[in-house]
């Protein structure tokens, strides 16, 4: 495909971002946009630190915390790339590989329901503030009980993923961080992508809230030692552009068969648009704005990150900042999401 691009209707990503930082709305980002093999757009703004006046350049290298887009960049592509070897089905049961995640009202939970957000279950919990030592919290984790009955609504989960990041360590023999590194990352040349990165690269980190650097945000992948199948895993834009580009066929991983199914809508009948780990157009969660194909799918990270492909036309947009730098209730990035998404979509030809 030929990439076609209003150059000067693509600028205005500069003039908005720009205008945020200096509103004092985010520190800092990098942006990228594309469609296909193809970067049309890929710049660094403002600060990846600014405290007390001090402050630390943003780059295109830096590394950002991207809170729940763990989910979809470790936990499912681990996930789809069990089901392609006929280790797991989507319509397993939870508890055929977690004994402990069993009683009558659990035994209809699947791995189909935990990826999409429909197994009942609630969105949370501190388990940080209720469990002294990781070994705790898992065992938590794995007895956890059901809020509603499975598959009548989503319900967005972190405990949903934390069970599949359990799953694929009984399937695989694994931790996630070892599967994901040695499965996913290392075979899509990812090599910034990581759980737990050690101090040589905090330069290179974008801090997060109180001025946390290379140390997971979410407070319960922290107590987890910083490995968690909700949050805890760190990359930079180039490693997302890769995996992006594994999602739309340039890069060989999962198969075209379980790609395909990821990106269907699973809970059409439901209150919620759910692909296995996307969030699908029109969905509460949808955070690609007005203009974006129907076929869209994307996701966000509550320390201000977003991935975004359509993979019938090839579009796609990465949104990294550090939004809870200044403070996690601000929120700016939500709005500047949607407004950045309608710039790319009106600026790069993709029907």
């Amino acid at each position: 495909m030929t990439l076609s691009v209003n150059a000067h209707r693509l600028q205005r990503i500069a003039e908005i971002v720009r205008r945020e930082i200096e509103e004092e709305n985010i520190p800092g980002a990098v942006v990228a946009v594309g469609r296909g093999e193809d970067t049309a757009y890929f710049e660094a703004f403002g600060y990846a630190e600014n405290v007390n006046g001090l402050t630390r350049q943003m780059t295109k290298e830096t590394v950002f915390d991207l809170a729940s887009l763990t989910k979809v960049t470790a936990t499912l592509p681990a996930v789809l790339s069990l089901v392609d070897d006929g280790d797991i089905r989507l319509n397993d049961p939870v508890a055929l590989f977690i004994p402990e995640f069993t009683d009558a009202s659990k035994g209809v939970v699947t791995v189909r329901h935990l990826l999409t957000h429909s197994a009942g279950l609630v969105p949370s919990r501190l388990f940080y503030e209720l469990f002294n030592t990781p070994e705790a919290i898992t065992a938590a984790i794995r007895r956890e009980g059901i809020g509603i009955t499975p598959g009548v609504r989503t319900e967005y989960s972190d405990i949903g993923f934390m069970l599949l990041g359990e799953i694929v360590k009984a399937v695989s023999g694994l931790s996630l961080d070892q599967f994901a590194s040695e499965r996913v990352f290392t075979q899509l040349g990812m090599s910034d992508t990581m759980f737990c990165p050690p101090p040589s690269t905090f330069a290179r980190i974008a801090a997060t809230e109180h001025g946390k650097v290379g140390i997971v945000h979410d407070e319960n992948a922290e107590a987890l030692g910083g490995v968690s199948g909700h949050a805890g895993l760190f990359a930079s834009m180039a490693d997302l552009i890769s995996y992006v580009g594994m999602w739309l066929g340039h890069k060989p991983l999962l198969s075209f068969a379980v790609r395909r199914l990821a990106v269907q809508n699973h809970t059409p009948s439901l209150p919620g648009n759910r692909g296995l780990g996307w969030v699908c157009r029109h969905d509460a969660y949808d955070h690609t704005g007005d203009l974006w194909p129907e076929t869209t799918v994307g996701h966000t990270g509550f320390t201000g990150t977003s991935l975004a492909f359509d993979p019938a036309s090839g579009l796609w947009m990465i949104i990294l900042t550090n939004d809870v730098h200044y403070g996690r209730q601000k929120k700016a990035v939500i709005r500047l999401r949607h407004r950045l998404h309608n710039v790319a979509a009106s600026a790069i030809r993709w029907e």
